[in-house]
């Protein structure tokens, strides 16, 4: 009893504290999961809880405020050590998909890269192709070799044959057109993805980052996936990912997307900038 009347059980804003703390350090560990982080982050967690408890229970005081000291330094440690999945978490964060009204969709270019990739298919040449979305890959964009090319399927074809200087790398259409090849797509970290090919790691890895969609063709076997938001479906029948790719390019995309787009085309004009905070409130309207 004595042991019982010593704690105090917390009242009502302590309780939601205790739910709010469980449910931010349930997110954490989620996000972390399957990574090669996430050992480093338990070994982290649990080194500094049985420091804490020696220290505090042997009354080593100057030990126990050292420790209480360094908590900075660790929380600038982990942003270092986790930082590629910190930015895969907020470039999922801006991709904002409750905002998707009133704006031009892709699907024109379902049709030519489904020719691309049936011919690259049929003889076994690797591909890899991403379609960006919301999120711009202007820094993966800049790892190739820029093109600003329309799509067709002649030259999604043609880049991907083998002992050309484009080959070795992946293609990135943006908006209707081609607008770098030959790019160094960033590897999937998650171990799960460890067996897979460089090639496939390369196309999970994007979406991770970005929410572009990643149509892959292997090499060794003439397999067609796709991968978006972290995840890839492989093995893939012709039907299934030009129903996959039409459903996914239908969806529009937003003003914020399309200013972007005017922007890197030197279209953009003072007028433009002052409107489009307001077709930005009128599409969330």
């Amino acid at each position: 009893m004595q042991l019982i009347d010593a704690f105090e059980l917390p009242e009502l804003t302590g309780w939601i504290e205790i739910l709010i703390l469980t449910a931010m350090m349930y997110a954490v560990f989620r996000v972390f999961k399957g990574t090669r982080g996430s050992a480093i982050l338990s070994g982290l967690i649990l080194l500094f809880l049985i420091l804490l408890a020696v220290t505090s229970l042997s009354n080593l005081d100057v030990l126990n405020w050292l420790l209480s000291k360094l908590m900075l330094y660790i929380s600038l440690a982990v942003v270092v050590i986790f930082q590629p999945e910190i930015r895969r978490v907020l470039a999922q964060l801006g991709r904002q998909p409750w905002r998707n009204s009133g704006m031009s969709s892709q699907m024109n270019l379902v049709e030519p890269v489904m020719q691309a990739v049936l011919i690259l298919s049929k003889r076994k040449i690797g591909a890899l192709i991403a379609i960006e979305r919301e999120i711009g890959t202007r820094a993966i964009q800049d790892t190739g070799t820029r093109m600003h090319s329309k799509v067709s399927a002649e030259l999604l074809a043609t880049i991907f044959f083998p002992h050309t200087p484009l080959h070795d790398g992946g293609v990135i259409i943006s908006g209707e057109s081609i607008c770098a090849a030959g790019c160094l797509f960033p590897l999937s970290q998650k171990e799960e993805q460890s067996k897979l090919g460089t090639r496939h790691r390369a196309a999970i890895g994007i979406t991770e980052e970005t929410d572009a969609i990643v149509v892959v063709v292997s090499e060794e076997t003439g397999a067609i996936s796709i991968a978006y938001n972290g995840k890839i479906r492989r093995g893939l029948e012709p039907d299934r990912l030009r129903r996959m790719l039409s459903s996914m390019l239908r969806r529009e995309r937003t003003g914020l997307a399309r200013f972007r787009e005017k922007i890197l085309a030197g279209e953009a004009l003072l007028s433009d900038t002052a409107l489009m905070g307001m077709n930005e409130t009128n599409d969330e309207s």
